[in-house]
């Protein structure tokens, strides 16, 4: 068992050693500043032993009226270079591996955020926003201490043990095997040791903050209500509770670190006072001057420092291991096998030039864990340059159909082709270029006007940011504002009105020039004046692509532009209802 759980552990930190050996160098160079560091303190001690044992000894030697001759400047110096080779050393190690931390921790965020966006709907549904902040966060700051934490310390902690011992074997090869085996096993012991001891405390430390983050932050976000419907004092009970499982488990590893800190400590001084007793025997013998037999515990006792910061690393080691498991399972589902297909993706299909038909055939869709389907067996087909009106009350199945044409769903059975190309083939630049869609939550970030415009063309000029403001009836707005495309429209868009950020959207979709344009409700929050000059400017820019709207219902207010075809979608089958209204 301790081996497949051992293999366990490995599977599943390879692929992120993988991602951190994209930085091989500078790792390398980090773990040989702290063995320096390491170095430079045993040599420090050590040679400082054997210099105030050697002075000591010649002051006898000379007080008794003997001959004696020590040379002071050689180990001198040495001491001197020791003490600022240790110095230096240790504050560049510090800059250097905390700036290569910061570096690790871009790739790692950049990498999952990737991730992150290839999943589907359907696996985003699953979890809150507070889960992902938390996989970005939380998850990753934890993985960041593979390297500085775990890997790189140990590897330096025994690197120095196996050193040490072949230097004190040279003056005394049974101090270099007692000191061996000593120190080996400690070793063992912090590392494997600790991590087993300390894996579930730490794997449900790693859980307990999970839970906590997400219940608090439902908690701030809904104490209004949670008041007014008297559920304020069961929620808190819940908090407390995972306070208090929070609180075993932070007491179980404080615990367990304290008795691997414990332990080092007693390894280290066992060890030292073994080597001296070995050495002291030697000295009585006559194999080993005063000095040196001075010079060898002490050099053993400056590896306190190398084998300190294990306890607490490994000891946490199950938090680390909790982390990459949960982003490798995020990895897995960028890609399920009764999805996309990656291979074929990855090799990219384009659709023929223009604009772009669109074939729904047998079409199912289901979410896990949904007692129904969220569309059956459906069938639908729209011709280059045409426009579809889908109607359907909220939850027919109207926004499955965009997500499943922008690939963000993958159908459960059935088959979609843009332009006579599976959707699945489509490389992802190309389906980003060529289809765009306006959905009913407009994601506005807190920057300016202009950044969240230039999300659709990120070249576009202030002139066309300012014509496609003008198409949308914005850009009176935008021109009194203070600081006219420079003013932030703050987080989520909250400075702006709902319609405003409708318009917002609307005006960054019209910056790209798509061959099928998908709009969920373009004209919701808007006036019934002002959504029908929106649809006749609309109407002109729409002339050549094929467009797909979803609205609840026509005839209710302003009717979108030039539709070609109308049908009607109910508990995600279509209806016998849907009219075509084509010629």
């Amino acid at each position: 068992m301790p081996d497949a759980r051992e293999a366990s552990l490995i599977t599943t930190l390879r692929p992120w050693w993988r991602l951190l050996d994209r930085r091989r160098g500078r790792l390398l160079v980090g773990a040989c500043l702290m063995l320096l560091t390491v170095a430079a303190g045993i040599g420090l001690l050590a040679l400082s032993g054997w210099f105030i044992t050697a002075t000591a000894l010649t002051g006898l030697a000379l007080a008794a009226g003997l001959s004696a001759f020590l040379d002071v400047y050689v180990p001198g110096g040495g001491i001197r270079f020791f003490a600022v080779t240790r110095t230096v050393s240790r504050y560049v190690e510090r800059l250097y591996n905390h700036d290569t931390v910061l570096r690790l921790l871009a790739d790692l965020r950049g990498h999952l955020f990737g991730v992150m966006v290839g999943l589907d709907g359907r696996t985003l549904s699953r979890r809150r926003a507070s889960d992902w902040l938390d996989r970005l966060t939380a998850d990753i700051d934890t993985l960041d201490g593979l390297y500085l934490r775990l890997v790189a310390p140990a590897g330096v902690a025994l690197l120095a043990i196996l050193a040490l011992s072949g230097l004190l074997a040279l003056w005394l090869p049974r101090a270099g095997l007692v000191a061996l085996a000593l120190l080996l096993s400690a070793w063992l012991w912090l590392t494997l040791g600790q991590a087993r001891r300390g894996m579930a405390a730490s794997r449900g430390q790693v859980e307990a903050l999970e839970a906590l983050r997400g219940r608090m932050l439902e908690h701030l976000r809904g104490l209004a209500e949670l008041e007014a419907y008297g559920s304020l004092a069961t929620h808190r009970a819940r908090l407390e509770a995972i306070e208090r499982r929070l609180q075993v488990d932070q007491w179980r590893l404080a615990r367990v670190a304290a008795l691997g800190s414990a332990l080092a400590g007693l390894a280290v001084g066992a060890t030292w006072l073994a080597v001296l007793v070995l050495a002291a025997l030697a000295w009585q013998a006559g194999a080993l001057s005063g000095p040196v037999m001075v010079l060898m515990p002490l050099a053993v006792m400056a590896l306190n420092e190398a084998l300190a910061a294990l306890p607490m690393a490994f000891t946490r080691l199950g938090a680390t291991r909790a982390a990459a498991e949960r982003l490798n399972a995020l990895e897995a589902a960028r890609c399920p096998s009764a999805a996309v297909s990656c291979e074929t993706s990855a090799a990219g299909q384009a659709p023929h030039p223009g604009p772009l038909d669109v074939t729904l055939d047998a079409v199912d869709l289901h979410y896990p864990g949904a007692l129904q389907p969220a569309l059956t067996a459906l069938d639908l087909s729209l011709p280059a340059g045409q426009r579809l009106a889908l109607c359907g009350a909220s939850g027919a199945g109207k926004s499955s159909v965009a997500q499943l044409l922008t690939r963000q769903l993958a159908p459960s059975a059935g088959r979609i082709t843009l332009g006579g190309v599976p959707v699945e083939a489509i490389d992802e630049a190309t389906l980003r270029q060529r289809v765009a869609c306006l959905t009913q939550q407009v994601e506005l970030f807190d920057d300016s006007l202009a950044a969240n415009l230039r999300l659709g063309d990120s070249e576009a000029d202030e002139a066309r940011l300012w014509r496609v403001l003008s198409m949308v009836e914005l850009a009176g707005w935008a021109d009194a504002l203070p600081e006219g495309l420079e003013t932030r429209v703050g987080e989520g868009g909250r400075r702006l009105s709902g319609g405003q950020a409708r318009r917002v959207g609307l005006a960054r979709l019209l910056l790209r020039e798509p061959d099928l344009v998908i709009l969920d409700e373009p004209f919701a929050g808007l006036d019934a004046p002002t959504a029908a000059r929106l649809a006749a400017r609309l109407d002109g820019w729409l002339a050549g692509r094929s467009v797909i709207y979803l609205v609840h219902q026509l005839g209710e207010a302003v009717d979108p532009p030039g539709i070609d075809q109308r049908l009607t979608l109910r508990e995600g089958a279509l209806c016998t209802d849907g009219q075509d209204v084509s010629g």
